[in-house]
């Protein structure tokens, strides 16, 4: 582990105004925004702004060119748009959120508690507003397509034009037109939801999955989609992609129509990591490497048949690491509060091909 000299350390603890002023950006990929290619993404889910965040000193530690948040970022729960505000702004002053923002550049999609309404779709009455609250919060350019489109699905390009080698992270929004899934009639504990094989329900919607299809229509080498839900898990009950069937086969085959090479997910939500791999008849192994504990933790993890290892259920984060040689690989990896690595798997870029 490559460890920041004490002296950055220290800066990026406890910036000084001038630095948290000048937050490292990306630029989503509205044409012709290129970012330069990176190496090494950390991401995470589900931290509740009341709590410490003493992990994200860890995640620095590590020094990642990008963190990425993939929802339940805040507990908001909330319609009172004032206080969903004020509770961002909790999360705002944390001095280790400061300290990763100031260090790393940070992008985000949501989940349901940043969202507004636990386990809330399309349904919920101030989607509108919190997306404007999430924009700000996030930094979001002015003008940007995910400002002028509903929902905050968005997408970002790196790229290094000597190496030949692109690199493209997809965000989706699995809440703005989601409809609702079906319950359980005889509700556990866990609220179980079930598989709802209605072919008109949907999680991304039509617009967002037609975005879609033109982005994986786009070259890329590696694809890294960020879904703030579970996709490649066995069917727990909880929320997922597991809920709506339809709509999970749906991505596996637009995977394969599309001929979109190089696709990884990572997911939260459900605070534990863990790494599970869906094979399908037509389609290369798809890997979703889940991290979502940052400072959520949870004792009851759920059996996966598609889980590869073991799962995490201290604080934790995930991190990809990319070798981008002439045989480029991705590492995935789950990191608790030490540091160290509780799930490993290296992947060639070569068996996520056509």
């Amino acid at each position: 582990m490559q460890i920041l000299p004490r002296i950055l350390i220290l800066i990026a603890l406890y910036p000084p105004a001038c630095v948290m002023a000048q937050e490292p950006r990306l630029l989503p990929a509205a044409a012709p925004a290129v970012n330069s290619l990176i190496s090494r993404i950390a991401f995470g889910s589900c931290s509740n702004q009341d709590d410490p965040m003493p992990i994200l000193r860890t995640v620095l530690e590590w020094e990642p060119d990008l963190f990425v948040y993939l929802g339940d970022n805040i507990y908001g729960d909330t319609r009172d748009m004032q206080l969903l505000e004020a509770k961002y702004a909790k999360l705002a002053a944390k001095k280790d959120f400061q300290a990763l923002r100031a260090a790393i550049p940070t992008i985000a999609t949501w989940d349901d508690h940043d969202y507004g309404d636990n386990d809330a779709g399309k349904e919920f009455p101030f989607r509108k507003e919190s997306k404007e609250i999430f924009l700000t919060f996030w930094n979001e350019p002015t003008p940007s397509p995910r400002r002028e489109r509903d929902g905050i699905h968005t997408s970002y390009r790196f790229e290094d034009a000597k190496l030949g080698k692109t690199l493209q992270i997809i965000l989706l929004d699995t809440r703005t037109f989601r409809d609702q899934p079906l319950k359980n009639p005889f509700p556990s504990w866990k609220n179980d939801y079930l598989p709802d094989t209605n072919p008109d329900k949907t999680i991304l919607g039509a617009d967002q999955w037609g975005w879609l299809k033109e982005r994986l229509k786009e070259p890329a080498d590696l694809r890294v989609i960020g879904s703030s839900i579970q996709f490649g898990h066995e069917y727990n009950g909880w929320e997922s992609w597991t809920n709506f069937p339809i709509e999970l086969m749906k991505m596996v085959n637009l995977i394969t129509e599309t001929k979109a090479n190089g696709v990884i997910f990572i997911s939260g939500d459900v605070h534990w990591g863990e790494l599970s791999v869906l094979k399908t008849p037509d389609c290369y192994s798809l890997h979703d490497l889940t991290a979502s504990g940052l400072n959520r933790d949870w004792s009851n993890v759920e059996p996966n048949q598609n889980r590869h290892g073991d799962a995490c259920s201290d604080f934790h984060f995930g991190m990809l690491d990319i070798d981008w040689s002439e045989d480029p690989s991705v590492q995935l990896r789950i990191h608790d509060m030490t540091g160290r690595g509780r799930v490993r798997k290296t992947v060639r870029l070569s068996d996520l091909q056509f």
